[in-house]
């Protein structure tokens, strides 16, 4: 990367990726997106360790969802970057903290707003859909498989009062298939976690607008984590290929080694996929 550069996180989280972004730039830029004020303060506690304006300087935060990247660059005004880089995979904060809902591993409310100001909650989808909506929404986002037997059972148990309770209901309706690797509620947790927060709306909208945003040579990394999201980052890239706007530089997805899997169990699913903005005129 270029110390000179203008770089954008369009996932900054709490600011993992953005400190080891800032420490490689002199006079350059970066620039954090995130929907979640929770961590972008966090990520703003972080840069303060440095004690340095300098340092500090070289980093904007921005509350907004990655769709919206366009719109920021625009609105700060800043050159064609050299780099974007979304890391698709829900925060270890979110993950962590019981009342946002996002685990059934504490009994929580039904929320999973990455957006604590948004309208749709979990709540919403679990107690008030409809049969074949939720059903629908399990095979669809999730390929869940047992579907239509845990929409019935959802159905059937409402109320559901918390994230223990409805693991507790999926749990019980799913078909016994041997040993299993994931938590029977896994799937479904994660089909309501991309309806609630539109995930694959606002990827659509990031994968179009984001070319328009690089400098010829710019870098485009992507990190997905299920099957849905990979599939379509790595048809967009393909799409965008054959228009003569990228150049696909990962022929075969990245994975995380054993040692990398070993120190950060959740970046097991992880990959990486990264494209090139191709100059129009020289292509």
């Amino acid at each position: 990367m270029r110390p000179e550069g203008s770089y954008l996180d369009a996932t900054a989280g709490t600011g993992g990726h953005l400190l080891a972004i800032a420490s490689q730039l002199t006079t350059g830029r970066v620039v954090g997106l995130d929907r979640d004020p929770n961590a972008l303060a966090i990520a703003r506690e972080r840069l303060q360790e440095f004690g340095n304006e300098e340092f500090q300087d070289k980093v904007t935060l921005v509350q907004a969802s990655f769709s919206k990247i366009d719109d920021v660059a625009r609105d700060l005004s800043m050159p064609l970057l050299d780099g974007v880089l979304a890391d698709l995979g829900i925060s270890t904060l979110e993950l962590d903290t019981p009342e946002r809902g996002f685990s059934f591993r504490w009994s929580a409310p039904l929320d999973m707003r990455m957006d604590p100001e948004s309208d749709l909650t979990a709540d919403d989808i679990v107690n008030h859909w409809g049969e074949k909506q939720l059903a629908d929404l399990l095979f669809q986002k999730a390929d869940e498989t047992d579907s239509r037997r845990i929409a019935r059972a959802i159905v059937r148990a409402r109320p559901i009062r918390d994230t223990e309770h409805l693991a507790t209901v999926v749990a019980g309706a799913r078909k016994a298939r041997g040993r299993q690797r994931l938590h029977p509620a896994t799937k479904t947790f994660l089909a309501l976690r991309i309806a609630v927060n539109r995930e694959e709306e606002e990827l659509e909208q990031f994968l179009s607008r984001t070319p328009a945003t690089l400098i010829p040579g710019g870098r485009w990394i992507i990190l997905s984590y299920h099957s849905h999201e990979d599939r379509m980052v790595k048809r967009a890239f393909q799409r965008l290929e054959r228009e003569g706007q990228v150049r696909i530089l990962t022929k075969k997805i990245v994975e995380p080694t054993l040692d990398e899997i070993q120190s950060n169990p959740r970046a097991r699913s992880a990959k990486m996929r990264v494209a090139e903005r191709i100059d129009a005129v020289a292509a």
